[in-house]
């Protein structure tokens, strides 16, 4: 790892989780989905195989080379280079108000709590009362202090915030929060 201030993975999230992850991308219709924190694309090539045509799928990632590898690896990604807790402008300079999902592989426990409160504003209003967002967190972090502190910020901030079955087959061991709803001032 050679930017541990910003990756917070020490390998590809595992096609199980994505798949989890991805279970909110709509089958029908023509959903936009945001990807926040692609990664290499391996959640990516998961949501790209569930979306129906007419769909847009946007990765928006922070790191020029990860940027520059994505649009080289996965063609049919948009990739947009900026940084998540602009979200909503990144968004409206493509013309989207609103998406279907959020599916976020940021490292949350890497954030102070004003950047966790941010990035969890953008997301609600992107999603609005219809949309669903998913982000994971790694098992053996669940019972420390920021783990908990996260928890608590999302149930603040969403009427509906659901926890999946642990995903053995991923490195580390993960688990993702389902969110939907945010709350008025959340």
């Amino acid at each position: 790892m050679r930017r541990p201030a910003t990756m917070g993975a020490v390998a590809p999230s595992s096609p199980r989780l994505g798949a989890v992850l991805a279970s909110v991308v709509p089958r029908t219709g023509e959903p936009v989905v945001v990807e926040l924190g692609p990664g290499t694309g391996a959640v990516s090539e998961v949501i790209a195989a569930k979306l129906p045509a007419g769909a847009r799928h946007l990765a928006v990632e922070l790191d020029p080379a990860m940027v520059e590898y994505l649009g080289r690896t996965h063609p049919d990604l948009e990739v947009v280079q900026g940084n998540a807790a602009d979200l909503g402008k990144l968004l409206a300079e493509r013309g989207i108000a609103q998406v279907d999902a959020v599916i976020c592989g940021l490292p949350w426990a890497l954030f102070d709590d004003a950047t966790q409160t941010a990035l969890l504003a953008e997301i609600s209003r992107v999603i609005g009362d219809r949309g669903a967002f998913t982000t994971f967190a790694y098992l053996h972090g669940m019972t420390l202090g920021a783990a908990r502190r996260f928890r608590r910020r999302l149930r603040g901030t969403f009427d509906e915030v659901l926890v999946s079955a642990t995903v053995w087959r991923n490195l580390p061991p993960a688990f993702v929060y389902v969110c939907r709803r945010p709350r008025p001032g959340g």
